[in-house]
């Protein structure tokens, strides 16, 4: 599919390259290096899936530099594929908006790779609701947010946020006290980081297979056939 012009909306996937002991770090502390890294690649292949229909500009904005030729090799003829800037994902996230405004995008949703059986519904609600907010979060059940939008303009988020805590979610919220932004919130979902929430994943996933439900993961699935098991 050739890739699509600069519309006026953009969905941007935030995703780094699998490599040992730089992904899922947290996961790996309680697995290997080795599992963590399958489960970031199975998570990253099949949000990209998930993904890859909706209608707006797609971006995938990949770590760490060089690794272009990694995402070049998925195929992601689907995607623009840029690199994420320097600095805390705050400023990346920053970045990112400001150049997509910059080149003409009125609204702009982010995601990760880290929750592949996010509602695709979830994300074309965030656009709709763009019409009428500044901003729009997703709250994940771990204290952050799993997706993030925004209209026209930055917000004053992406700067002294104590990022990968359990306090994200509420000190963003801490520098929306100007009734000027308007927020608007998604339903609360899940993202993977932790032994604990990738069994949360598989037992979401086996829930939908049996009520004959395609989960739409096939790469998560291929994990599950041999669980991850925790360091003794």
């Amino acid at each position: 599919m050739p890739k699509q012009d600069q519309s006026d909306r953009v969905l941007g996937l935030f995703a780094k390259k699998p490599i040992p002991g730089q992904v899922k770090t947290r996961l790996a502390a309680e697995t290997s290096p080795a599992w963590a890294t399958r489960v970031a690649e199975a998570l990253l292949r099949d949000t990209v899936e998930q993904v890859a229909g909706i209608d707006a500009h797609r971006v995938l904005a990949f770590a760490p530099p060089g690794a272009e030729q990694y995402f070049a090799d998925m195929g992601l003829d689907r995607f623009d594929l840029v690199p994420q800037s320097e600095g805390d994902l705050g400023q990346r996230m920053a970045s990112f908006f400001a150049l997509q405004f910059q080149k003409g995008a009125r609204r702009v949703v982010l995601v990760g790779a880290d929750s592949p059986t996010l509602p695709r519904d979830y994300i074309l609600e965030a656009f709709d609701r763009l019409h009428r907010a500044n901003i729009v979060l997703g709250p994940a059940k771990d204290g952050g947010y799993y997706l993030i939008g925004c209209a026209e303009r930055l917000p004053p988020i992406f700067g002294g946020i104590a990022w990968g805590s359990s306090r994200v979610l509420a000190e963003t919220i801490a520098y929306l006290s100007d009734p000027e932004w308007r927020l608007e919130l998604l339903p609360p979902w899940y993202d993977v980081d932790t032994l604990a929430d990738w069994h949360m994943l598989v037992g979401h996933v086996s829930a939908l297979q049996r009520a004959g439900i395609d989960p739409g993961v096939p790469n998560v699935e291929s994990l599950m056939v041999k669980p991850a098991s925790p360091k003794r």
